[in-house]
């Protein structure tokens, strides 16, 4: 399961290790065109079909976000596409999903999309190690154009450096 933690407040801490989770959408352009801050994990609420459908691994987050409301967390604009053998009991492909969180946790997103001008992006969709539908999200400040050539150079050269120290040895 995991390693003990020492008791706190009478309880037992488990880490668990995060290593046995099967990764269905990842938003890798999520980390070039926002600087990201903290990062949270949420669930999914999802009917049925959509779950089958995120199994086969043909989800899209790219272009989506989420949204507070009313106290709520809302997944804007992802693309789980309907399930081939659902027939009339399909799902809208586009439709929001609602992110379980704590309260606090949600007030503090809100918070910073509020106050300090920020984003919540969703940077992947996976499966934990229990099989439910997981979804890691990030509060992020977006990059002007001169920090995206910034962090282009500097990936650039560290390629750079480790293929120079690999020929070096």
């Amino acid at each position: 399961m995991g390693v003990p933690l020492p008791f706190i407040e009478n309880r037992a801490w488990w880490v668990v290790e995060k290593n046995n989770f099967k990764i269905v959408a990842d938003n890798r352009r999520a980390r070039y065109d926002f600087e990201i801050g903290e990062v949270f994990e949420a669930g999914l609420v999802l009917t049925g079909t959509e779950v089958k459908s995120l199994r086969t691994g043909k989800a899209t987050i790219a272009e989506s976000y989420a949204s507070a409301e009313k106290g709520e967390l809302f997944l804007i604009n992802a693309n789980i596409p309907e399930y081939v053998q659902a027939n009339r009991f399909n799902h809208e492909p586009r439709r929001p999903r609602k992110l379980l969180m704590k309260a606090r946790q949600i007030a503090k997103l809100s918070n910073g999309v509020d106050r300090e001008g920020m984003a919540i992006v969703p940077l992947k969709v996976y499966f934990n190690e229990r099989g439910m539908a997981k979804i890691e999200i990030a509060l992020a400040k977006g990059k002007k154009n001169h920090d995206k050539r910034e962090t282009e150079k500097l990936r650039d050269w560290n390629r750079e450096k480790s293929r120079l120290m690999r020929d070096r040895n």
